[in-house]
């Protein structure tokens, strides 16, 4: 099995270490819950993992919520109702939201107020080897002290300044040795929640979260970590040069596999633009299994954007899944039906999870199967196989 990895810039044969297989992926900063660009990541992850465990292989897979967060704060603040009411009834829609698209629970779905103390551990140590520092109530990662940071996003430090600020670095904080340099913790203002630390009272920088939960519940290494794309500089980089320096430079992660962004109107959609298309008004008007094969329909490395054309079509194309795979669900002796299609399937799953090859093979097993419907021929065990790879890809085929 090929996947594209981050970090080679290229495809890669996926070697697992052995069973299960451990996957990280970011999850949600609840305060404005789900909108589409979620979902294609988590859809996608979803789907890797039913391949896996459809190969054979267990899983451990876990996705943390960021719970305590500025934008979090801010939101709480315009609507008047405190931030941890705000986070909870966020994560709430959003498990809805995900199980109306039929995507599993992750093995673990820590929140990150809740792993407070394993951050703790985890600064002092980088502090007791010289690669963090503290200011006040603050402590920073000193990033020139690891020369490896940027290896993941491959760009030049002309470059990474512009991108951090965007993503909530301050580069004017007077306590810091460079601009680059990013918090670990900081000092709560007044109004602010805040949990106590040998360094005063305070809450988490948003890198070293991730990097907590993810060693705690998967060790030093883990087998794939992913997340949006534009996770991959600041926030997947800063995790990989804390995890490694804490642990002992075990490689932190083995592949990074990303999601593209998806736009709409020719912008990234996104929070902060308000450009968003929710999937919970979706869901007023098209089933999961509509959604579900838009974003499949879409290959996870290849930015798209989204038209209500596009998910017209993918619900025209649920619909005759579903008519085709229609009939007795007896569980039918194996050897299962074999077909060209099945083939087609499984080659471009295996191709670094081509779902939109994947669901064009179903697409023409269903033809066929309505064609021996016409001629009188019987069709159980290709309905079978459709419902069987269908359910690869999440489908539930009515």
């Amino acid at each position: 099995m090929l996947l594209y990895d981050t970090m080679a810039r290229a495809k890669e044969p996926f070697v697992p270490r052995g069973d299960p297989i451990t996957i990280y992926v970011c999850g949600i900063t609840p305060y404005d819950t789900t909108h589409l660009g979620h979902a294609f990541t988590y859809v996608f992850y979803d789907t890797l993992i039913r391949y896996l465990r459809y190969r054979g292989h267990q899983t451990r897979y876990v996705q943390n919520v960021t719970d305590v967060d500025d934008d979090i704060l801010r939101k709480s603040k315009e609507l008047g109702i405190p931030w941890n009411e705000l986070a909870a009834e966020q994560t709430r829609l959003y498990q809805e939201d995900m199980a109306a698209l039929n995507v599993l629970p992750p093995d673990v779905f820590p929140r990150a107020t809740q792993e407070i103390p394993g951050m703790i551990e985890i600064i002092e140590m980088l502090l007791r080897k010289g690669y963090a520092y503290r200011v006040d109530g603050n402590v920073y990662f000193e990033v020139k002290r690891d020369p490896s940071f940027g290896r993941l996003s491959g760009l030049h430090r002309s470059e990474m300044l512009p991108v951090a600020n965007e993503m909530g670095n301050n580069p004017n904080d007077p306590r810091k040795k460079d601009p680059l340099d990013f918090v670990l913790w900081q000092e709560s203002a007044p109004d602010e929640p805040e949990w106590p630390s040998p360094w005063g009272p305070g809450r988490p920088g948003w890198h070293i979260e991730c990097s907590a939960m993810a060693l705690r519940y998967l060790g030093e290494t883990i087998d794939i970590h992913g997340g949006g794309s534009d996770l991959v500089f600041p926030h997947h980089e800063s995790e990989i040069v804390q995890s490694e320096n804490y642990t002992g430079r075990h490689p932190f992660v083995r592949y990074w596999v990303h999601t593209a962004m998806v736009y709409l109107g020719g912008k990234k959609m996104s929070k902060s633009l308000g450009n968003l298309v929710m999937v919970r008004e979706l869901l007023s008007r098209f089933d999961g299994d509509s959604i579900r094969t838009l974003l499949l329909s879409h290959h996870h490395t290849e930015p798209w954007s989204y038209d209500e054309l596009q998910l017209k079509e993918a619900s025209t194309l649920a619909a005759f899944l579903a008519r085709a795979a229609a009939g007795s669900a007896r569980k039918l002796d194996r050897p299962a039906y074999q077909s060209d299609e099945g083939a087609v399937f499984l080659s471009a799953m295996e191709d670094d999870l081509d779902t939109p090859m994947a669901l064009e093979a179903l697409r023409q097993l269903a033809e066929k199967i309505q064609r021996g419907r016409v001629n009188g021929l019987p069709v159980p065990q290709a309905r079978q196989l459709l419902r069987e790879l269908a359910g690869v890809l999440g489908l539930m085929l009515g």
